[in-house]
């Protein structure tokens, strides 16, 4: 899925006279990505000056391209600032990564729960970009007072 194609999908979709929020088509993913330290060296913001050089993981190069060929949405979402997304696009572009978006300034320190109106997967960065597969896990989830004790 092209750029253009993509922001058709989520812009403002109105049903029965109501503005919804868009959903995307059976079987897109919507994958939000780090940089450093998933795709690429981990880099601290303090070190800008080696962003430009930052290895490149290629598996993750392989994997994300193929994402992107399948119809998939890729948004880079990093922790590095504003200042730096110039030599990030840059840097993604002489890399040969296909996306869609970059978001700057996701929070630093890790340990992230995201909370959410909408269906939400994560996958923990392990040091190789594969397919994914599926596999259960404990979750933890808020109480909706149907739990058996």
């Amino acid at each position: 899925m092209q750029r253009e194609e993509a922001e058709n999908y989520l812009h403002q979709k109105v049903e029965a006279g109501e503005v919804v929020s868009p959903v995307l088509p059976e079987g897109i993913k919507n994958y939000l990505i780090d940089i450093d330290g998933t795709i690429c060296d981990d880099i601290p913001n303090e070190e800008p000056e080696r962003m430009s050089t930052a290895k490149i993981y290629p598996d993750a190069l392989e994997t994300l391209n193929k994402w992107f060929n399948e119809g998939h949405l890729i948004c880079f979402f990093t922790s590095r600032v504003e200042s730096h997304r110039g030599v990030t696009e840059k840097w993604l572009k002489k890399n040969g990564f296909k996306y869609h978006s970059l978001l700057m300034g996701k929070p630093r320190g890790g340990n992230y729960h995201w909370i959410d109106n909408h269906l939400v997967k994560a996958t923990r960065y392990n040091g190789k970009f594969t397919d994914l597969i599926e596999k259960e896990m404990t979750i933890e989830v808020f109480d909706d007072g149907k739990s058996k004790s």
